[in-house]
């Protein structure tokens, strides 16, 4: 059965818009604007807000090969895929208008963009959904995801998510990242209410619209839980909360004791998952009963996934379903779609005596300092367990130096220097330590290291 389908079957599905407060029925959403049924692709630059969320649903349910952008994206990026790969129809509310389309009334609630000349050129029929993996670029590389990849995917998160029929969801993560892709299409096949709005979790709106929806789940990168640590997030009650789920890198000793002490204490459950857009989102997830005992692991595998590591070079191989078909860089990699059997993960993995697997950090995130091989990813997990939870940010400056950026404008360079001294061996004149007010974020909340290094004075 297609997604789609799977979704419409769900008779308690709601969808709110939280500006308005108002509701919609999962029917009436069933081909509420009129487009043309064709094999072609169309560009949505989705938010999590209503209208998004009725135009993505209507070309989920047509043959429409669709394409998740950020609405954010830079003006002159948009131009450069819409001309690289001649969508079809676009939406984007931000634009009145767009050069070789004209505007087109899809109905009383949505406009469309509809290009003018007759876009021609082959399109698997497998190819459902295209995703870019860099969120802002504008890259024109898109990952290959069948219906049956995104059924596999909701199938295989509902055997270990608890999602309920009366459960209301708030859409916090951004449906353009396969993490808050995800979490949509698992909860829009089982759950109740899905919360659409693009309030920030760390603002106080956001929290308002929790408790007047008595909101039941919550989703986040790690970052995100230490700023909700931060701000004293764990520390309040919120009877409706029932669990969270996290993915996107490995949590630190302090945030993983107050999130066990807060479980007990709310009756919460804390679901950490591992996963990649190429496997249109999970691959693994750890038990929240296993939280604790082992906190720095991914966990198992999804239902009818597999891993493996590579002898060689300790990479993590994911094996299952949920494959994608190949990588998009040009229009005429459209054409075909050759789903493969492994997954290069890209990250660097081991699996303990119990069979759960770790992730010890990303092969591009080593750098060599003056000949020995370090991993950032695990340096800042050092820093952050020795520093009580702290924040840290850590980069490679030309191999020669490591550049920290922290949060805490009270915190001595020294101390960090001399955490990096005892635990590794660094010396002190190999580390920079900088305090910023803020650390740069890519849309789905993740640390951006790229515009973080320019931070470097």
């Amino acid at each position: 059965m297609k997604l789609y389908d799977l979704i419409l079957r769900n008779k308690n599905l709601v969808y709110v818009d939280a500006l308005t407060d108002t509701s919609y029925g999962v029917n009436e959403f069933h081909q509420s604007i009129t487009v043309d049924d064709r094999k072609a692709v169309v560009f949505l630059y989705t938010d999590n807000r209503i209208g998004s969320v009725e135009v993505f649903l209507n070309f989920l349910q047509s043959r429409f090969t669709v394409t998740l952008l950020s609405p954010q994206l830079d003006i002159q990026f948009k131009l450069e895929l819409e001309q690289a790969y001649q969508p079809y129809y676009i939406y984007d509310p931000s634009r009145a208008v767009i050069d070789g389309f004209e505007l087109y009334e899809a109905s009383s609630r949505i406009q469309l963009f509809k290009n003018l000349s007759e876009p021609d050129y082959p399109v698997h029929e497998q190819i459902k959904l295209l995703l870019s993996t860099s969120g802002t670029t504008g890259s024109p590389k898109f990952v290959k995801l069948s219906d049956e990849n995104l059924v596999q995917n909701a199938y295989s998160i509902l055997e270990f998510l608890p999602i309920l029929s009366t459960d209301v969801t708030p859409l916090n993560v951004p449906i353009i990242f396969v993490y808050g892709l995800s979490i949509f299409t698992s909860n829009c096949i089982a759950g109740g209410k899905m919360i659409c709005t693009n309030r920030d979790i760390l603002q106080q709106d956001f929290w308002a619209d929790f408790d007047h929806y008595a909101c039941t789940s919550i989703g986040g990168v790690p970052y995100v839980y230490e700023m909700l640590n931060r701000i004293g997030f764990f520390k309040k009650e919120y009877p409706s909360l029932r669990y969270m789920t996290q993915t996107g890198g490995i949590l630190n000793h302090t945030l993983v004791q107050v999130l066990a002490e807060h479980g007990k204490r709310q009756q919460t459950q804390f679901f950490v998952m591992y996963g990649q857009t190429e496997a249109a989102g999970r691959m693994a997830y750890l038990p929240p009963d296993d939280l604790f005992t082992k906190n720095t692991s991914i966990g198992i595998p999804i239902k009818n996934g597999s891993f493996e590591i590579d002898a060689d070079s300790s990479e993590l191989i994911y094996l299952g379903p949920n494959i994608f078909g190949g990588y998009a860089r040009k229009l005429e990699d459209l054409a075909t779609f050759q789903q493969s059997e492994r997954l290069q993960t890209g990250d660097i993995g081991r699996k303990d005596e119990d069979g759960y697997y770790y992730i010890t950090g990303r092969i591009k995130r080593i750098v060599k300092l003056f000949g020995t091989r370090m991993n950032l990813d695990e340096v800042e997990l050092i820093l952050k367990n020795a520093m009580g939870g702290e924040t840290f940010v850590c980069m490679g400056i030309e191999d020669k130096s490591i550049l920290v950026l922290h949060l805490n404008e009270e915190l001595a360079p020294e101390q960090v220097k001399r955490i990096l001294k005892e635990k590794l061996n660094v010396h002190p004149s190999m580390v920079k330590v900088k305090f910023v007010e803020s650390v740069p974020l890519t849309p789905n909340g993740k640390i951006d290291y790229g515009t973080a290094i320019q931070l470097i004075d």
